[in-house]
């Protein structure tokens, strides 16, 4: 049943075809020369989100953008391929401590910007267009697979490097993903949110 999104996704796997979430780079911080973090901000914009809570946090991912690239690609009301915006993001949440993630996630997808005004309505009843806030985030970038583990250990890294980590969201953080969840070294960061 997938064989068409994943045909669709590796058809579409040109660099200059996906389109970059829009935002503007308000601050680098670097050491040594390694980039530390980005402070950016992103503005007001409609996603299409599916909340996820599988019992791994791979297994959330991965439905979630299969379910997603359905609606990418023809499973909607244009009827139409859409196109690959990136990253791909996901919203998870951590308890009181950040000591452990939990289950529910939301996998979203930023709609193209010729799409903003009246996004396509998805077939998929599980995929909610959401219009997100304007948003500032510090990104720090990290390879490799992301699970709970990974995802935990990026957090506390950027939580150590930030001088004012508290401006930020304790709980909920942004994983964004730049190439398809299925690749062994894929390229991500994790963004925390300013609080509004």
């Amino acid at each position: 049943e997938m064989a068409e999104p994943i045909q669709q996704l590796t058809r579409n796997n040109n660099p200059q075809e996906r389109q970059t979430i829009p935002f503007t780079l308000i601050q680098r911080k670097e050491k040594l020369g390694d980039l530390l973090y980005e402070k950016r901000q992103y503005g007001k914009a409609k996603w299409a989100c599916i909340k996820m809570k599988e019992k791994q946090y791979e297994q959330s991912i991965c439905l979630g953008f299969m379910k997603l690239m359905r609606y990418i690609c023809e499973q909607n009301s244009s009827g139409l391929y859409l196109g690959i915006t990136i990253p791909i993001v996901t919203i998870v949440h951590t308890n009181e401590s950040q000591s452990e993630m939990t289950q529910a996630v939301t996998v979203a997808y930023y709609l193209p910007e010729v799409l903003q005004d009246e996004p396509p309505h998805p077939f998929d009843s599980d995929i909610i267009i959401e219009e997100w806030p304007s948003t500032i985030v510090y990104s720090r970038s990290f390879r490799g697979i992301t699970n709970e583990d990974s995802i935990m250990r990026e957090i506390n890294l950027l939580a150590e490097i930030l001088e004012s980590p508290e401006l930020c969201l304790q709980d909920t953080f942004i994983i964004a993903g730049y190439t398809n969840p299925a690749a062994a070294n894929r390229h991500n960061e994790i963004w925390f949110l300013q609080r509004p």
